[in-house]
């Protein structure tokens, strides 16, 4: 079985942002980044409702004009074993180039009130499964422990 992913030594993997792959569609390279958010089988993972709403505002956010990056976000979403996210990208990025947007999306939902966008039964297939409160506290334990202090042990995956 050849899954990329699945070569990488989550043992030694740490908090961070990674280009986890690079695929082309034409002449057209796609960017795949790994968010992890949580130390793989080190840390507990996050709670099911609040990756869902990290999911919803990431999304919302990453597609909007304020975060300089829209037109270049193909899919943001989280990853089965609820240590992070993915966000798929349209262009040849690194892991340093796209840091910016990471961590204002970060900052977005750290500082976020009011409702969770797209959260109603019409938008959203278990619209009443999110917690605003601990997708928040995600967000503000990850900039402060790991996006602001990054470090290119936490850019690069280990070898």
């Amino acid at each position: 079985m050849n899954v990329a992913s699945f070569d990488i030594d989550h043992d030694r993997l740490l908090r961070g942002v990674y280009v986890s792959r690079k695929d082309y569609v034409g002449s057209e390279t796609v960017t795949t980044f790994d968010v992890r958010i949580k130390k793989p089988n080190t840390e507990p993972p996050i709670e099911i409702s609040a990756i869902h709403t990290l999911e919803h505002l990431l999304a919302v956010y990453l597609r909007s004009n304020e975060s300089g990056i829209a037109e270049k976000i193909i899919y943001v979403g989280p990853m089965g074993c609820r240590t992070g996210m993915y966000i798929i990208v349209k262009g040849d990025m690194t892991s340093a180039e796209i840091l910016p947007y990471i961590v204002s999306s970060f900052e977005f939902v750290r500082d976020f009130e009011g409702e969770v966008p797209a959260a109603t039964s019409k938008e959203c297939g278990n619209y009443k499964d999110h917690n605003l409160t601990f997708a928040k506290y995600e967000a503000e334990k990850y900039l402060s422990e790991v996006l602001h202090v990054i470090r290119e042990e936490n850019l690069v995956y280990p070898q």
